[in-house]
């Protein structure tokens, strides 16, 4: 009879680790959570110090029927959910949902990094209490968020429609996203203008090319036709001469290897994954792969970490690995780990396979496509964190003219280091010019052509998941185990919408997020939530009392909940009328809000149950075909203006068209910002946008 149990989170680790500890130990698995806050009401006591009202949650009541016969049965029960704050809680739970204190048996809490047989009989040499700490710092969490959504919520529903819902990170996430779109809304390109030239060199095939860098004295910046007319009039009949060669080497240092944020960036960038199926390969990997000939083993590390330390072990392995197949050369030195000013749950090591020696090629076959081409990405970075730099050799040529000077810059890979097995696609880039070898301050240069080219600004590009989880890491909201989910809420409640790759507000997003700035301007804030999380964090060190973060947080939502409320008496709450008629049983339709923005429906439902598109005119004719413009969604659910009468016509525009008419050309103006800009390329007017009284 097995006299030990061990509780792990999920049924996938059982077979994994019963395997790792023999006929004396049983596994078992709490299938996540066991107990939370209930979902009907807030279950809070404000009253009583904000204690949590914690039930079992619903459908859990057969596991843990089956877990208290499996801890009956043990003389030792060992608690070995997930290393982190998240896993922490649930064991705290399961000592309380199961009695464990009363039962007189020595409890202990384990914890692994990787589910290996080494890590895991290690832990068991190891055990410890629980750290309350972590679980207060969840407990402050989940009830922040649970604040956050019971009272925010109702308020959505009540103004906007019913069924939305308002969560902590996921507001601010929204916010971001909308202050993007306004950003790149206001957006007016500026035109710039590169001039290069080409020069025969003596005895040379290949011409070289060189950019206009400015005049001798200063960099100087070609803005328009004219700029370049200039610069080619002074040097008609010029003679170039090479000025100067300067000759040099630039190191590129090997990457770190992944923490979550940079193995969910770079899994959207490579394999275009999202965030979420990243997470989800990720969990599989580090919960147990069959190998053929291997049984079941864990074969990344855990795979939320927000830290780039590597055991000495793996660093050791990493070392003999690399000397043995790359050489000597290729074996970098310790690897400085990024410092950060944010905490780091250093508990943790960076994500990185459990043994370097299982290479992608030889598990190909006991993996799925994705779950290999996953392995390999944090395999090959992983290897490659471990090694020596790349060296370019650079040269840099000044080439000038009459007042005026051309640069060439070139590098060409001396040692390729890391870059053997792990390249970026930055890296892959051409590195500029391969240079004439032998050119030096005397190369007669023979001017061939000029290639001249017009440009314009970029506006700020939209963002996509990765760039989104890099900005919320960057500005230190969320943690590692909250980016996927707090991405996927987003999408799933429909405030913003995913078109190839980038992340658009949708019209409903748009409504949502400008009532949380203006009723909630707190919990929209940027460094407000920051400044939440780093608080959070110090309850995780012990260093804060998690019931003083509730309560001081409490009171000011509470307060703006209440005024907002007071607001809302005030608005009538009816539904708008549109001046369109049922055809069906003639009432006036009214504007109603649906999962995809808005629509007309027939007041007289359940009698009548017409409904039609909404097109919310913008009072300006179409300039193909006069008429009405209206407000669109693409398939997706993007915002933009076209013509009512499409099939037909085809205008369609991103931005809002104006009343106004071009002062210049007569053209239709459209809303950037605070400006005003005319359709008419070849116009290009702009004007202030007068203020709407």
């Amino acid at each position: 009879m097995a006299k030990y149990l061990v509780i792990v989170e999920s049924p996938a680790k059982v077979k994994t680790i019963k395997k790792f500890l023999g006929p004396n130990y049983e596994v078992a698995a709490s299938n996540g959570h066991v107990r939370d806050l209930p979902k009907s009401r807030m279950g809070i006591d404000i009253e009583n110090d904000y204690e949590p009202k914690y039930i079992t949650i619903r459908g859990k009541g057969d596991i843990l029927a089956n877990l208290r016969k499996e801890v009956k049965k043990a003389e030792k029960i060992y608690l070995a959910t997930d290393p982190d704050r998240e896993g922490e809680a649930i064991s705290w739970h399961l000592t309380k949902a199961l009695n464990l204190e009363k039962t007189g048996k020595k409890v202990y809490r384990i914890t692994f990094n990787e589910i290996t047989k080494n890590a895991v009989k290690e832990s068991l040499k190891h055990p410890r209490e629980i750290d309350m700490s972590l679980v207060d710092a969840q407990q402050a969490r989940r009830e922040l968020d649970r604040m956050v959504g019971y009272r925010i919520s109702p308020l959505l529903w009540a103004k906007v429609k019913r069924g939305l819902s308002a969560g902590r990170v996921q507001s601010v996430a929204l916010r971001m996203i909308c202050d993007r779109e306004d950003e790149i809304n206001a957006f007016i390109p500026e035109e710039y203008w590169t001039l290069d030239a080409s020069f025969k060199i003596p005895g040379e095939r290949k011409l070289l090319t060189a950019k206009y860098y400015g005049t001798t004295s200063q960099k100087q910046n070609l803005t328009c036709q004219e700029d370049v007319d200039k610069v080619k009039k002074d040097l008609d009949g010029a003679s170039y001469q090479v000025t100067d060669v300067k000759k040099g080497e630039r190191v590129k240092k090997a990457p770190l290897p992944f923490t979550t944020s940079t193995l969910q960036q770079e899994a959207s960038k490579v394999l275009n994954f999202s965030t979420q199926k990243t997470m989800r390969l990720a969990q599989q990997l580090y919960e147990g792969i069959d190998i053929k000939g291997n049984g079941t083993v864990g074969i990344i590390t855990y795979l939320r970490t927000d830290s780039t330390r590597v055991s000495e072990e793996a660093e050791h392995q990493a070392a003999l690995y690399i000397d043995k197949n790359y050489g000597p050369e290729y074996t970098g030195a310790k690897t400085q780990e990024k410092k950060s000013g944010q905490k780091i749950q250093d508990a943790h090591e960076a994500i990185r396979p459990t043994d370097i020696s299982r290479t992608p090629l030889e598990l190909k076959e006991s993996l799925s496509r994705d779950q290999f081409r996953l392995y390999q990405l944090i395999w090959k970075r992983f290897v490659a964190s471990r090694m020596t730099p790349a060296v370019y050799e650079t040269t840099s040529v000044k080439i000038d003219a009459a007042e005026h000077r051309f640069t060439v810059a070139a590098s060409k890979l001396k040692f390729d280091g890391f870059m053997s097995v792990y390249t970026q696609e930055e890296d892959e880039k051409a590195e500029g010019n391969t240079l004439v070898k032998g050119i030096d301050k005397d190369t007669r240069l023979t001017f061939d052509s000029f290639q001249e080219a017009q440009h314009f600004t970029q506006p700020p590009a939209h963002y996509t998941e990765a760039s989104l989880v890099r900005a919320l890491e960057e500005q230190g909201i969320g943690r590692p185990s909250t980016y996927a989910p707090t991405i996927t809420t987003i999408l799933a409640r429909r405030y913003v919408v995913k078109e190839n790759k980038n992340l658009y507000v949708s019209e409903l997003g748009e409504v949502v997020n400008s009532m949380m700035k203006e009723a909630f301007p707190t919990i929209v804030d940027v460094s407000f939530t920051a400044n939440m999380e780093a608080l959070l964090d110090g309850v995780e060190e012990g260093n804060v009392n998690w019931k003083i973060v509730v309560s001081n947080f409490y009171p000011d939502l509470n307060e703006a909940v209440e005024q907002a409320e007071k607001q809302l008496e005030q608005v009538q709450i009816a539904d708008e009328e549109s001046d369109e008629e049922c055809e069906l049983c003639g009432r006036r339709m009214v504007i109603k809000y649906g999962p995809h923005g808005r629509f007309l429906a027939c007041p007289g439902f359940p009698e009548c149950r017409n409904t039609k598109p909404y097109f919310e005119k913008v009072g300006v004719p179409c300039p193909k075909c006069g008429k009405d413009i209206v407000l669109k969604k693409t398939k997706k659910g993007r915002k933009y203006y076209g013509c009512i009468g499409n099939p037909e016509c085809d205008f369609m525009v991103w931005q809002k068209p104006s009343k106004e008419k071009c002062p210049q050309c007569g053209s239709l103006m459209l809303e950037k910002g605070n400006k005003l800009v005319c359709y008419n390329e070849d116009c290009g007017y702009i004007m202030e946008k007068k203020s709407e009284d």
